[in-house]
């Protein structure tokens, strides 16, 4: 399975990326390129819009976690939206459904 980051402007301001495939220790430092170059370039505030992702492992809750506190330094946000099935199972087991999904835009 392969996974792809894509991005574009966000309609409540910011920038929502689509994950779609599998989130692991293989592919973790593909997001992680994107949110690094999408801060370098000053954007503090990522909707991540998980309703693609098949699969996440902890490396990909740890760098949901890692962005989320790279924007928050400089007074930014990450959230995450549209987990299904496993995915959401892992992040409601760990928690981070709730830390990072709240105050979430959808749209």
């Amino acid at each position: 399975m392969t996974f792809t980051v894509t991005y574009g402007t966000h309609e409540g301001g910011g920038t929502r990326l689509c994950l779609t495939g599998e989130l692991d220790l293989s592919t973790v430092p593909q997001l992680d390129a994107v949110i690094d170059r999408l801060t370098a370039a000053g954007e503090r505030k990522l909707l991540v819009d998980l309703s693609e992702l098949t699969f996440c492992d902890s490396t990909g809750i740890a760098a949901f976690v890692r962005g989320d506190n790279r924007v928050a330094d400089d007074g930014g946000w990450l959230r995450i939206t549209g987990a299904t099935g496993r995915v959401d199972r892992v992040l409601q087991v760990t928690g981070l459904a709730e830390v990072l999904s709240h105050g979430a835009d959808p749209a």
